[in-house]
This record gives C-alpha cells, structure tokens and sequence, in this order.
C-alpha cells in the first residue's frame, strides 16, 4: 500500500491532500486559510472513480467518416501512438486543404490552477506553433463588462484596481446597494488559486464597523447570513428600471451632484433627457419603474433618499451583465452612482463584481508570476467567446462586435481543453446541432463527461494533482506549491506531453517546447515570476526553497488613489482615458455604431424575456441559474461536496410554497421544468427567500440526456443550460444572456430514468470499424 501526502492549489482554497494507492483518502484545508472553502472534498475518490478515461479513444462514426452520432456513438480505445498520429494528420489536412482560421481553438482556462499547467495557456500554444487558430475574446463570466466598461471609465484594470476596497469600505461607507446581491458561494473561487479566504470575512467586518447593506435581488440568501442585508425584491431582469427610477427621483428633488456630473462627465443632458422621457415620452418615475420592477414606490423613495444622504456605494454582480442588454446594468449603475453625490470620495461611488469572486476588492489586482508564453497568432479571425454556436452553425456569416463587423470563418476542427461547453454554454439542444458541423472535434478530459461524450477524438489527461506545478491567483496574496500527490493511470499522460508528442509529427516540437519537460517549464516559469516579482517590489526565493515551505505570502495592500477621486478634484489635470477624458454617462462612441440594442447612454430596453413578456403567460417562472455551492462550474461534479448539495443524484431546483402549490407540487418532488427549448428533471425545494414567480437551478450538474439522438431530449441530471437563452447581451458586446430566461415547472410522474451522467460510453472493437475515410469527414 503506498501512501503519500503533499500540498495542492485550486480555484477554490489550498488543501494538504493524502492519497492511498493513487487515490485521495483525506483532503484537509492549510492551516492559513480563515474561511476555508468545502469544495476541496469533492477530490476524495475521484481519481480512480470509473469515469475516469484510461486510454485514447476514438468515436466509432469519426473513423467510418461520419458526423453524425456525436453523444450517442460508440468509441473505440486506440494506442497513445495511433492517438497522437491521427491528430496530427487531422491538423495537417485542416490546414493544409482549408487553412489555420478553418481550426477553433477551445478552452476557459479553469482546468488547473497551476501556472504551467495551465490549460488555455498549453492550447494556444501549441496551435500557434502549429500556424494560428481561430480565437475566441472575452470571457462567459464578464463579457459585456469587459466591452462596455472601457467606454465608461477608459482603462478597465485602473477602475477594477482602484474601486473601494473592503478595507476601505469598513472605513468610508455607509450604505452599500447591492445589485444582485454579494453571493458567498462565488466568494469561494478565485482565478488561479485562493490562499486565505477572506472576502466574506471582510464583508462581516465592514457590517460590525457599521455599514448597511441592502442587496436588490430576487433571493433574499443572495449575502451571507451575518450582513443582516435589507432586502429589496426584484423582477429579475429589471435592475436597469429600478437604477432609472431612482436617478428620476434624485433628479427630481434636486439632490443630483450637479457639480460632479457637469466638471466630470459627459451627458448629463442626455441622462436628463431620458429620465424626464423627453425623446421617447416616457417619464422614468418611482411608479414607471414600480410597475415593471415590482418594487413598491415607497421602497424606490426612501432607497433615493439614503443614497443621496448618506456616503453611498452602489455596486453590481457579474450575473446582471450575463442578461439580455447586461451592458445597461453596468451604464446604468454608474450613472446613479455619478448623481450620488459619492462618486470620487472615499468608500462611494460604483463598483463591480464585489463576491462575484474571492479577488474582488481585497488586495491589489497584481500578479508576481509569469505565464507561459502563448507565442503569436497568425490567424486574425476570431469571436466573441459565447458565439459558439452560432459560428459553427454560420460561416460565412456576418457579425457585430464592438463596432466592428467581422465574418464567422467555416471551422472545421474544433481542439478544446480546459473547459466544458456542455456546462457552461446556453441553449445546449442548439449546441449539439452546431456541435455536429466541424469534421473533427478533439478533446483532452480526465473524466468521461458529455463534453468528452461528444467528442471524435478523446484524450486522457492527468489532473492537477497528478503533476508539479506552483499557483498564485490574480489578486491574492498567497504563492502555493503543488505536489504531485498521487500518480495518474497506467499510460495517462499530461496536456502538455500530449501537445509535445503532436507538434513533434507536425514538425514544430522544437518551437513547442524549447528543449524542456514539464519540471523544467516549471523551474523555468518560476525564474521568470522571481524576476517579475523583484520588478514589482517582492522578494521571493529560490525553487527548492519554495518547494519546501510549501507557500508564501505577499504584502498586496492597495496603493492606487480611490476610483475618480483625482477626477473630481481637477478633471483636466487627471483625465480618464476615454474620448472626452471624462465619465462617459453618454458615449459619442457608442452612439456612432448604431445598435439599436445597446444606445450610447443609460436605458431600460425589455429583454426578450421577462415576467412582464406575453411569453410569460406560457411559461410564467423566470429561471435563475446561480453558480453551485459545492463546486466551481462542473467541475468535478462526481465528488462527494457536489453530490451532499443533490436530492437523490439530481441538482435541486427551489421555488415558493405558493408556485408549487399552483402546480401540485411537494418538497423532494422530482420535477421537469421546461420551455422551447428544451426540458430537464431535478428535486424540488420549497424555499420562500424567493420572489414569486422565481425559480433557481444551479450550473454544473453533467448533461445527461435520456436519448442523445433525439434534436430535443430530456436532460435528467438538472442542467440549466439545456434551457437558457442563446443569444448575445447586444451587439455591442455579444456576452451571455443565460439570465434571461422563462420557464414552467411540472411535477414528474412517469417511471424515472436512471442517471447515466457518470457512466462510461459504449466501446467496440476496431476490427469491427469500417476503413478510415478523411474524404468522408471532409464531406459538408
């Protein structure tokens, strides 16, 4: 029996982790970690659970020279050699017959907190030393922030570095809004590791110093528990509404900043144009924007009152941009907050994405280490990351993005690592469609998930805690050492070996790699963070001390002055970098592109659903799919954390005594909840912190369709996205509009069908495959 125990870094904590035969047997938070995170049990058991993929294999439909089949077909296991011989001459006659542009390069970067190991890093990488690939911009989890927010304030890492810290916040502020709420469970997860949990920690504190929050959400849990937030219930979708109701008033009792909005901003003659509803005849009042929010006229007033009284932040969620027309959530927001009189002083003002993650607004956004270089793309064509489908179904096909239009190119091979289209793309019934267009897809996945599921070409990886490497995560404070706990299955290699073995067929090994192994990059990529490191200020030591301390902790405190406070004392002689050099409240820029869905000021446009909507009178329920508390996205979704937060194998859908009792449903019912667009089961949980005619359902659980081959199928594992709307924020930004979405909930009667999410595929011989055809792949 051999036993081992070594430390690990996540996205969501650091964890000492022992393992007994190559699988994890105990999984105990460091010792630095305040607050530490759960999630970190999901690792017990899962090396060697049996969906674990052992050997290459390839999908029977892919090698007879078919599309057709992917998620429903037969694979067969093949040798590591024959494996990394068909990728290569796959991407050799992709980009031989059709060019680079015509290969997709998939990844979101969650695979590993390590910093080599790094998935999104390793795929690039290797597809530009292979010639380039279509690219992706943006991320699912902020993608209209990222477009809009420029426009708004000119540099985006200034205003993210330099909006009130929790620090700051316990000092200055007195009221804090909070727009969607300040959810714990994201405050568990962090982008390349968490040292210390201390963001709710810091939340608690800033409400013993004194500060009353208030979160404008449709789930009262939407703050931990020790914040004695004020509730404000909200249609979902409507936030915009309420932050225009109460500029109108601010505007209307005379308590606008007149001074800040006219020295430091432009459009304030726009803003008061569209509050008073002198363009489109529409007065945006405390009652206007009562009767679409459903918040009472008396709330919307004394909510003015004290943001205008007292030293006010107004803050917004990540989740209010993932919505049809998100990028108004954050236009809007700042306007409010510009009139507040708050905005440039000390604790006031606007700020986003506060416990949307555990780095929001605690340390300085800095990172010491280095990241393995990508090397240069000579591919140009790209989209914006949650237009997937709609390029696979679409080439040729024009698109708007930020005030370019650009021409979706005809992907034929899709190579994707590091993430889960299953999990977390909208509309999945429309992404199996797109999915069966390229002729090839590869993937690299530890587990058999759908994404594996759906796949031609599979290859099995090791997991993070079958290698080296070291962690830091943007904004915390903390450096973490990553021991290879155990050793991954008999022939199971790393990302990067795999990607080393192909570029070495397509004769680019030498460019991929350098000349190093794994450990090598390691040492390599440490070198380099020392050296970034002393630029910046800190001192860290030599690897193998490093290694033996395990980890290191930075002194991060913020050092930049407080978001528009120097623009508030002399605007001209500290500028924004906008057009103007000044808070863009109307942008010329935007205005100038001409999207009627995305104007260039503050507005209230309906999403294209919402409870106010005729679609409402089909399906009556808004859906609301929050990010798991047991798990980060998917991830890992076979562990024991994930599973103690299911009912019976199935992910738990909560609603109001009063929905369910219209639908005859009970509490632990299993339930099918559907729209057009498709259906899936899960628990039902009767919860009253809900707004009426609010349903939640969180991301993560593996698709798990009853008949792969049907164009609609019942998911019966409770995977939101098989329901959630496909469409861009605008065409502006072009981000996910999974918030926006109506559906009916129905008690299920009929005989269950058994999960399947976690078993294996069907496998056959090859002797019984038909001869390899790459003119039958190449068929459209």
């Amino acid at each position: 029996m051999s036993t081992r125990t070594g430390r690990t870094a996540s996205h969501w904590g650091s964890y000492l982790v022992s393992s007994t035969d190559d699988e994890v047997t105990e999984v105990r938070p460091v010792p630095e970690d305040r607050d530490p995170s759960p999630i970190g049990q999901n690792y017990r058991g899962a090396l060697r659970h049996r969906s674990r993929i052992l050997r290459p294999a390839m999908r029977r439909g892919w090698l007879e020279g078919r599309r057709d089949g992917r998620g429903s077909d037969e694979f067969v296991e093949v040798s590591h050699e024959k494996a990394v011989a068909l990728i290569a001459d796959e991407i050799d006659r992709v980009r031989r017959d059709h060019g680079n542009e015509a290969i997709f390069g998939g990844s979101y970067g969650w695979g590993s907190a390590g910093r080599f190991h790094h998935a999104q890093s390793q795929v690039h990488r290797f597809l530009n030393a292979a010639g380039g690939y279509t690219r992706s911009f943006n991320t699912y989890s902020h993608a209209a922030d990222e477009v809009v927010l420029p426009h708004l304030v000119g540099d985006r890492e200034w205003f993210l570095r330099s909006v009130p810290a929790w620090s700051e916040i316990a000092e200055h502020t007195e009221e804090l809004i909070a727009f969607g709420g300040l959810p714990r469970r994201s405050a568990q997860i962090n982008p390349g590791g968490v040292g210390s949990h201390v963001n709710v920690l810091n939340q608690i504190d800033a409400a013993r110093a004194g500060v009353r929050f208030t979160i404008v959400t449709p789930v009262r849990g939407d703050t931990d528990a020790e914040l004695d937030a004020d509730w404000i219930a909200v249609r979902p979708n409507t936030d915009v509404a309420l932050m225009l109701a109460l500029a109108h008033t601010i505007l209307q009792r005379g308590q606008a900043d007149v001074d800040f909005l006219e020295r430091c901003c432009v459009g304030w003659d726009v803003v008061q144009r569209e509050l008073r509803g002198e363009d489109d005849g529409v007065v945006k009042d405390a009652a206007w924007g009562s009767e679409i929010t459903g918040v009472p006229v008396a709330r919307i007033l004394e909510l003015a009152e004290r943001i205008c009284s007292r030293r006010t932040l107004v803050t917004v969620t990540w989740s209010l941009q993932r919505q049809h027309h998100g990028e108004q959530a954050y236009w809007a927001a700042i306007t409010l907050a510009a009139m507040s009189g708050s905005m440039g002083r000390p604790g006031g003002g606007f700020g986003s994405g506060y416990s949307s993650m555990h780095n929001a607004h605690v340390n300085d956004r800095l990172s010491p280490a280095a990241a393995l270089p990508q090397g240069r793309n000579r591919v140009s064509t790209y989209i914006p990351v949650a237009r997937i489908s709609d390029l696979l179904l679409n080439p040729g096909a024009p698109f708007d993005y930020d005030g370019k239009r650009s021409i979706y190119p005809d992907i034929r091979l899709v190579y994707w690592i590091g993430g889960n289209p299953f999990h977390h793309h909208q509309d999945l019934n429309r992404m199996r469609q797109a999915w069966g267009r390229p002729d090839t897809i590869i993937v690299h996945e530890p587990f058999w998930n759908a994404h594996a599921k759906h796949a031609d070409i599979v290859m099995p990886v090791a997991t993070s805690l079958e290698r080296t490497d070291f962690a830091i995560g943007m904004g915390d404070r903390w450096l973490g050492w990553m021991d290879r706990v155990a050793e991954p299955p008999a022939g199971v290699v790393t990302d990067y070996e795999v990607f080393a073995a192909v570029a070495e067929r397509l004769g680019c090994g030498a460019e991929f790699t350098e000349g190093r192994n794994a450990d090598e990059w390691v040492a390599e990529l440490w070198s380099r963070s020392r050296e970034k490191a002393a630029g910046l200020g800190f001192v860290l030591p030599p690897l193998e001390e490093f290694r033996e301390r395990g980890s290191i902790a930075l002194d991060m405190p913020r050092r930049v002055p407080s978001a528009f406070g120097d623009l508030r004392t002399d605007p001209t002689a500290h500028p924004l970098k906008t057009p103007s050099g000044r808070l863009e409240l109307y942008s010329a820029t935007v205005a100038g592109f001409g999207y009627d869905d995305c104007p260039g000021w503050a507005r209230w446009i309906e999403p294209a659903e919402w409870l106010g909507s005729p679609l409402a009178e089909r399906f009556p329920l808004h859906l609301v799919s929050p990010q798991p508390d047991g798990k980060l996205h998917s991830q890992l979704d076979h562990g024991s954390e994930s599973s103690r937060h299911k009912r019976d194998g199935r992910a738990v859908m909560r609603i109001t005594a009063q929905d369910a009792a219209q639908r005859h449903i009970a509490d632990g019912d299993i339930v099918r909840l559907f729209n057009d667009r498709g259906a899936t089961l899960a628990s039902a949980s009767i919860d009253d912190s809900l707004q009426p005619r609010v349903v939640t359902l969180p991301t993560g659980a593996w698709y798990d369709p009853v008949d792969p081959s049907e164009p609609q199928p019942l998911d019966k594992h409770g995977n939101p996205n098989v329901l959630t709307l496909d469409i861009g924020t605008s065409r502006l930004a072009q981000g996910p509009s999974a918030h926006t979405c109506l559906v009916d909930v129905e008690r299920y009667d009929a005989e269950l069908p058994p999960l399947t999410a976690f078993d294996l595929p069907e496998f056959v011989s090859a002797s019984t495959i038909s001869a390899t055809s790459h003119e039958g792949r190449d068929a459209r």
